[in-house]
């Protein structure tokens, strides 16, 4: 049986709010989770390091004919944190070049996730803006007073105060900022 595979930021860890996201978008859309594999890289630098074990895992299922698309799900973060690695144009074109390292460009896609607003962020971005105004503009107000500014502190801030405020849905994805990445998880099945 031939599988796709979701390579995103984070631990192999189930409980991640990447992978926990694309989860329940499976869910949504009914798409069979079981016919894809989940490669986690942990930190973004690791997608770029073409000796990650993972691509030479993913690259003997890809030549063995297991695996034939891959999905890319990568943070834009911002670029002045980084002027190579981070910011949505500097994240597309690193991983454009390392699909062509890989040999990947006919059976890959990728989707940097960021607020598709301003294009800078991460999952939380994305989230946080398919909020309505008020509530969006709330969490906002909320995270800006706390004056916390570490990256994974703002991020956990925003993904429990979303949690404990809306645990149900947890994510709103019927709002159109979540269009593009249903479509590329579509895509893997098409």
């Amino acid at each position: 049986m031939v599988r796709a595979a979701i390579l995103h930021e984070g631990s192999r860890n189930d409980k991640t709010a990447d992978k926990k996201l694309i989860i329940s978008l499976f869910k949504e859309l009914g798409l069979p989770e079981n016919s894809v594999d989940f490669y986690a890289f942990g930190y973004k630098s690791e997608f770029f390091n073409i000796n990650n074990a993972n691509y030479k895992e993913l690259k003997s299922s890809v030549e063995a004919e297991e695996i034939n698309k891959i999905l890319f799900v990568v943070d834009a973060d911002d670029e002045k944190d980084d002027a190579k690695y981070k910011g949505f144009e500097n994240t597309e074109n690193q991983l454009k070049q390392i699909v062509e390292k890989l040999g990947f460009q006919d059976i890959s896609r990728v989707y940097i996730v960021c607020d598709p607003n301003t294009k800078i962020g991460y999952l939380e971005s994305l989230i946080l803006a398919s909020l309505p105004e008020q509530k969006r503009k709330c969490i906002e107000c909320f995270v800006k007073c706390s004056k916390m500014n570490s990256k994974n502190i703002h991020k956990r801030i925003i993904n429990h105060l979303y949690t404990i405020a809306y645990p149900d849905p947890p994510y709103n994805f019927g709002h159109p900022h979540f269009d593009d990445l249903k479509a590329e998880l579509k895509n893997l099945f098409a």
